[in-house]
Parts: C-alpha cells; structure tokens; sequence
C-alpha cells in the first residue's frame, strides 16, 4: 500500500528527474547550434548586404573575404586611422615593413580606413555577413544582385565619372580606371526603393573618397580580384576564395606577403601547413642572418620600381582623391 508520504516522495522525485532533462536539453541545443552554420532566409541576406552591394567588385570581394576574419577588423581599423596619412607608395612600405598579424584579406582594405572603420563600429553585422559569405557563398552572391536591381531600376545606380555599371544577365560595376577604387556612400533606406516624387535621384549615391592602388598593392591582391558572377564565386589574387564554414580554421588563401604568423593554441594548423610555416620562418631567419634579401622584397621592389615607371610624367595621381 503506498502512502501519501511515499507518493510524495515519488512525485518530488519526477518533477526533479524532469527539471534535469528540461536544463540538460536546454544547454544542449544551443552548443549544438552554435557547431552548426547559419542560415540565413533571403530577406536577411537582402538587408545584410544593403551597405555594400553598390561597392565596385574589386571593394565588395576584399570585402566579404575581411568579413571572414571578424576578430582582425577593430585592429586593422585602429592600424588606418593612425596611418590615414599615408597613401601610395609609402602606405604600401608601412603595411609590409610592420609585417602585420592580419590576414592578407583584412590587410588590403587598410588603404580604405571608411570601410574598416564602419566594419569595426558594426561588428554583429561583420560577424552576420562574414559567417554567411562563408556557410551560404552563392545565396549571398545572389541577394548583392538583387539589391543591385533594385537601385538600378529605381534610377540610382547607374554609370557615372567614377563606375561602369554593366548590364547582361548579372549587373556588375566596376571602376572607370581599374586602379582607382571608389567608396561609394548611400542610404540603403533610400536606394532600393522607389525614389518619392521630385526626389533627384542623382543625389542617391555619391563617391567623396577614392584609392589610387598601383602595382605594389598587388600583393594583398589588388588588380587581380573580381566576382565571377556566373560562378557566384569570389576571386583574389587570381585564385578563387575558398574559406567556408567548414575549414575556417585551416583554410590559407595563397599571398606573396610577409605577415608575422601567430600560433593561436583553439585553432587547428594541418601538418603540412604548420611545416610549411615553420620552413618559411627559418628561410626568412636565415636570410635575416646572413644578409640574403628576401623573395618578397624582391617582388615588392620590383612593384614599386614598376608602379614609378607607370607613373613618370604625371602629376595628379596621389593615392587619395576626395571628391
């Protein structure tokens, strides 16, 4: 016969077994969450890339790569603002003679300090795009075409001094001189709507910074990135960026820079990428010691002799042009 004590007990004792899956469970579901990649639903993507869809190709690739590397942005950003008065050759010196920890993705958006700065100020929304670039590539490829229609079609976007805005079955824009990169600055409130009646739709998007990036920027890629649109896919450096969701903590894309390498013990180096680390640390050590100059500052060198041959006999090309 059970008593009214033990049934109780008993019921005490359910309601706790209860309690401890409910908590159990509860801890369990976010972690195996957080493991996951995101997805994000195409009107998340569309309001994610708003801010940078009408960026020249070459500005939205190094873009979304940065984005990929959200732990860098607040440095790099802090790095530019220091060197803001740097530009061309001498700002090229100073990003590869400091041999900075950052990747070459995040170092190459150090001649553009605006975009940085707006990175580092957002960083739930670098954090947002630079996780979907890396788990949903074509998606997000796909919703910069889409908002890039609608600022078309509303009249905003549209070929000017500054870009030329291509047609066909992808609308691209890329710069009027390829080695001039534009910022463009716009409301994405405003743009990709229906422009109001009497609204000047020509005041929609203005271009007030431009970056001059000759030969020896090329390096960290420059003058050899685009957006394979067909592909739905991202080139830098003449090499289709490859960092997903699945290998972001080994994935090295290929540069000719020197970058001081850190060892960081929560992430995992393949062993031939460590021993390739190690072997080029030891070459550029025993270089250093013996007075051998470096494969890099050969090429660097190079650049830079080339990019003064390029620009004998003209007198306005000074890295920065404020409009």
């Amino acid at each position: 016969m059970v008593t009214k004590k033990t049934s109780n007990r008993i019921g005490s004792t359910i309601a706790m077994l209860i309690l401890l899956a409910v908590t159990v469970c509860g801890m369990a579901l976010p972690a195996t969450a957080q493991d996951g990649p995101p997805q994000y639903s195409p009107g998340e993507l569309d309001r994610m890339v708003s801010r940078v869809a009408l960026y020249p190709d070459p500005l939205l690739a190094q873009t979304l790569a940065a984005a990929t590397f959200p732990d860098q942005i607040a440095d790099a950003a802090q790095w530019a603002d220091q060197h803001h008065y740097l530009s061309g050759d001498q700002l090229a010196q100073a990003i590869s003679s400091d041999q900075l920890p950052w990747d070459p993705a995040v170092q190459a958006l150090l001649p553009f300090p605006s975009v940085l700065d707006m990175m580092a100020r957002d960083m739930p929304w670098t954090n947002s795009i630079g996780n979907a670039f890396m788990a949903q590539e074509p998606d997000v490829m796909a919703a910069v075409q889409r908002m890039r229609y609608h600022a078309r079609e509303f009249g905003y976007l549209r070929t000017g001094p500054e870009v030329i805005v291509g047609g066909g079955p992808y609308i691209t824009i890329l710069p009027v001189r390829p080695e001039f990169i534009c910022v463009p600055y716009y409301d994405p409130a405003v743009v990709f709507i229906a422009p109001r009646p009497g609204f000047f739709v020509g005041a929609g998007i203005s271009f007030r910074f431009g970056v001059t990036l000759g030969p020896v920027f090329r390096p960290w890629g420059w003058g050899y990135n685009r957006i394979g649109w067909g592909e739905r896919a991202v080139f830098i450096n003449n090499a289709r960026w490859g960092r997903t969701w699945v290998n972001r903590t080994t994935y090295v894309h290929p540069y000719t820079i020197r970058r001081e390498v850190i060892v960081r013990r929560d992430v995992v180096v393949h062993p031939v990428e460590r021993h390739e680390l190690v072997e080029r640390s030891e070459r550029e050590r025993s270089a250093e010691r013996f007075g051998h100059p470096r494969v890099e500052e050969h090429r660097y060198e190079a650049a830079r002799h080339e990019e003064h041959h390029d620009d004998h006999g003209r007198h306005d090309d000074h890295g920065h042009d404020h409009r």
